[in-house]
């Protein structure tokens, strides 16, 4: 398990100058909402290391990562585009999250299929890509992230193109990986219902800032701040998130 620490981490993207101020515990899955453009995927960005901040902290675990590389930080991050090589075959994609060279040791290999039999895909192995179907390949990449031992595991919106019932499956599926391995998990979505199901906390983001974090049928009520209250309003009016 690993707790995160995010304190006063300022970036400025164009115009905007975001500050993201926010702490998860050990062990729990916190969801992050908001609209297009407010931030999220540069809160988690920032967080793996991906972009640099202006200035403030990450802590993981109370060691300060950052100045560290992506490689270097205890993070893994599963995104929307799971970026499978079509070429390779499933073991082989997952095991990219052990070497990139897939130089795999017996034991390395053992890891790989018990991922995969992890995430409900024992005996499709050998299967490409292009073989498998959307979901399936989403658990591709979510074994490929298990095989790398991070502790923390950022979710940037990977399910988003499934429909709800295997969005769901999915959303199960982290957590139960989350609770058998002590994960500490940030689900980024454009649903908030995916928050009410996976999260018991919600952090909303707007603006480049976090302007409510609180337990997720509470922040879900609306009453936190006049921009989440209009941010579910055009939600449930069925505009564009």
């Amino acid at each position: 398990m690993a707790e995160l620490d995010i304190e006063n981490l300022t970036f400025r993207y164009e115009d905007m100058v975001m500050s993201f101020t926010l702490r998860v515990e050990s062990g729990e899955m916190l969801a992050i909402i908001g609209p297009s453009g407010a931030g999220k995927s540069t809160l988690l960005s920032l967080i793996a290391g991906f972009d640099r901040p202006e200035s403030g902290r990450v802590r993981i675990d109370g060691r300060d990562v950052t100045g560290l590389s992506p490689a270097a930080r205890p993070v893994t991050t599963l995104f929307q585009d799971h970026n499978l090589f079509a070429h390779l075959d499933a073991a082989a994609n997952v095991g990219l999250g052990i070497h990139p060279g897939l130089r795999l040791t017996a034991a390395d290999r053992e890891r790989v299929y018990h991922a995969l039999k992890q995430v409900g895909l024992d005996g499709l192995e050998r299967r490409l890509p292009g073989q498998l179907s959307g979901g399936e390949r989403q658990r591709v990449a979510l074994a490929r992230s298990l095989v790398r031992n991070r502790p923390i595991l950022l979710l940037d919106e990977p399910f988003a193109a499934l429909g709800p019932a295997l969005r769901r499956e999915m959303l199960d599926l982290v957590d139960e990986m989350r609770k058998a391995r002590g994960l500490t998990v940030l689900l980024v979505s454009h649903h908030p219902e995916d928050a009410r199901y996976a999260a018991a906390r919600t952090a909303f983001v707007h603006a480049g800032k976090i302007l409510a974090v609180d337990e997720t049928s509470r922040l879900l009520a609306g009453e936190s701040a006049p921009e989440l209250r209009a941010y579910l309003g055009e939600l449930e009016s069925g505009e564009a998130p």
